[in-house]
């Protein structure tokens, strides 16, 4: 059993990684658009190009992880090398220096990229520690469900603290803004990486001898047909939910007209978010997990659609269902990462190698891939609907905003759920593949 000091302690990374990760889904496009002044399209095509940087950065950092030898194990010390250089990039990438025209777009792409190749760098050693704190299948649950409330800590300080800063620091002025507050959230960020440092430890080993190249290791991995169905999940659930996450600010502003409100609804719809992830656990104790996260994703679908048809009028009904969609969506989210761990061992079962940063890398390349694309299409939608900054939208725009807001995200997760289908690691597979394990390796 692991302690629930350490979990908490686990959990406080995340919650440093999402005051970066929630920043870019809920206000890096508003930033870019209304601050920056850069085009809807422009910015929908900087969130995709700079993620195919991805493809070459998720598959090294993983395989780098799982070589490194220290006295800290192998992605722990990450979050000690790490922190301070993607805490100062994450400041850069919120600041607005004073340049026209395609300067500023060379800023923006050089600044996102940094911000990736960082974020990729500290994130997925992060992640892959998950694996390595316990093999107990049931704990793996607990330690993602802990993790994702404190991850979803990081969204209510983004959510509920970003808007208020960025006027107290700004006085008038949002770049000034925007760039004093990823300061005072960088440093947070900091703090909370150190303390997931000295709070935990690894104890899963992979075998002494493997010392594979990149190329084996990714041949490996694509053997691993488990792992290769959650991939494909992880980008169309992302997509869906960052293109829905990224138009949030949107919908409230111009469709719902309620611009004052916009903090009050992301900080709700984030609170939901802990909800759910603290009633995983419990979920899983009484249902499989695989129906239950099908399940899950139809709820959350069937909640898109419906809220398309909510009229601007109805304020309370809106929010009612944005926090349905947050809290059933994310009820899902610590099960999806307890998914990944087991596809380790299926991995380790089926191929004899056990390859837990690459494992996860490759998942969060695609889940990166669906932040991209959510991002992207929310741009290009935007420009497709003519969408103008800071001016009143006309009417086709406004029900571009609603259409874009409400139908489109839920094939994201329709998507999701027909693929986990597929999905066959339940609870009795995985107790036989572990005894298997242990046998093999006594």
């Amino acid at each position: 059993m692991i302690s629930v000091k350490e979990k908490i302690a686990y959990g406080l990374g995340d919650t440093a990684s999402n005051i970066i990760f929630q920043t870019v889904m809920m206000f890096l496009m508003l930033y870019y658009t209304d601050v920056v002044g850069l085009s809807p399209a422009v910015v929908g095509t900087l969130f995709l190009v700079v993620r195919l940087f991805d493809a070459i950065t998720d598959p090294v950092m993983g395989n780098l992880a799982d070589k490194t030898q220290s006295r800290f194990g192998h992605f722990r010390p990450y979050l000690l090398w790490l922190a301070l250089p993607f805490a100062l990039i994450s400041i850069l990438a919120f600041t607005t220096p004073e340049l026209e025209g395609t300067d500023k777009i060379i800023y923006a792409f050089t600044t996102y990229t940094l911000l990736m190749v960082a974020y990729t760098a500290i994130n997925i050693p992060y992640c892959s520690l998950g694996g390595v704190l316990t093999s107990d299948v049931k704990e793996r649950v607990s330690v993602q469900s802990y993790r994702f409330v404190f991850g979803m800590l990081g969204g209510v300080i983004v959510a509920g603290c970003t808007m208020p800063m960025v006027e107290y620091f700004g006085q008038g002025d949002n770049a000034k803004g925007y760039q004093y507050t990823m300061t005072a959230m960088s440093l947070l960020g900091l703090v909370l990486f150190l303390l997931c440092f000295f709070g935990t430890k690894e104890r899963v080993e992979q075998p002494p001898e493997q010392n594979l190249s990149l190329f084996k290791s990714l041949k490996t991995l694509i053997k691993n047909d488990q792992w290769r169905v959650l991939c494909a999940a992880a980008l169309f659930l992302l997509t869906g939910q960052v293109l829905r996450l990224t138009l949030g600010v949107y919908y409230v502003k111009y469709y719902l007209g309620q611009e004052d409100l916009i903090t009050s609804f992301m900080t709700l719809g984030v609170v939901a978010s802990m909800v759910g992830c603290a009633c995983a656990q419990a979920l899983a104790k009484r249902f499989c997990k695989i129906k239950a996260y099908i399940s899950l994703q139809l709820i959350a679908a069937g909640i898109c659609i419906a809220s398309y048809f909510i009229s601007p009028d109805n304020i309370t009904l809106a929010f009612a269902a944005f926090i349905l969609w947050k809290f059933f969506l994310d009820m899902a989210t610590p099960l999806l990462w307890a998914k990944m761990a087991d596809t380790i061992d299926y991995g380790h079962h089926k191929t004899g190698v056990r390859i837990t940063g690459l494992v996860y890398s490759g998942v969060i390349f695609f889940i990166k891939m669906g932040v991209a694309l959510g991002g992207a299409i929310a741009g290009w939608l935007l420009s497709f609907y003519n969408y103008q900054a800071q001016t009143m939208q006309s009417l086709d725009t406004q029900q571009g905003i609603l259409l874009s807001f409400t139908i489109i995200p839920a094939f994201g997760s329709l998507f999701v759920a027909f693929i986990m289908r597929k999905y066959t690691l339940n609870n009795a597979q995985l107790a036989s593949i572990q005894a298997s394990l242990k046998t093999s390796a006594s």
